[in-house]
């Protein structure tokens, strides 16, 4: 009988942002690309295109995309602090812990519309407890200029 595989802490967090980028088909769909991922902050990378747009008179990215792009890196993050203290745990006990993993609530405040080629949103933790985790999101353009900013609250255990 062969024995269950045992991941590290360092392997349950890159199998988190694996499972985010590799194995959630709607992260495709947006275009997302992993930026910056540690212990301070996480941010996912995208680029305007024509089937992201909400107002083509404008230019300016869909508010449904402005607001999935802030819930899945605040998602993100609640969910590799979710795994954060763990010395090593069972492949089965990862998506165990994984498949419990979800927002309960989520905020936008939109300020600016959504014009840019290319995004940056980014979260900060402000809380990780054993069963809910809260993050602080935001939006940029490639200028800088904050387009939107979130509060997710997320269940993690």
């Amino acid at each position: 009988m062969e024995s269950e595989k045992i991941l590290s802490n360092p392997e349950m967090i890159e199998a988190v942002a694996t499972v985010f980028m590799e194995h959630i088909p709607f992260n495709h769909v947006l275009g997302l690309q992993l930026g910056t991922y540690n212990t301070e902050t996480v941010e996912l990378l995208f680029s305007s295109r024509p089937d992201l747009i909400g107002n083509k008179m404008q230019n300016i990215l869909h508010g449904g995309v402005t607001s999935a792009a802030l819930d899945t890196v605040g998602g993100l993050f609640a969910a590799r602090s979710a795994f954060t203290n763990l010395e090593q745990c069972t492949l089965t006990e990862f998506n165990r812990r994984f498949s419990k993993i979800g927002t309960i609530d989520l905020r936008v405040d939109y300020l600016r519309p959504g014009r840019g080629e290319r995004f940056v949103a980014s979260a900060h933790l402000l809380r990780a407890g054993n069963k809910v985790a809260v993050c602080r999101m935001e939006l940029h353009n490639e200028e800088n200029i904050l387009i939107a900013v979130g509060t997710g609250t997320y269940l993690v255990g």
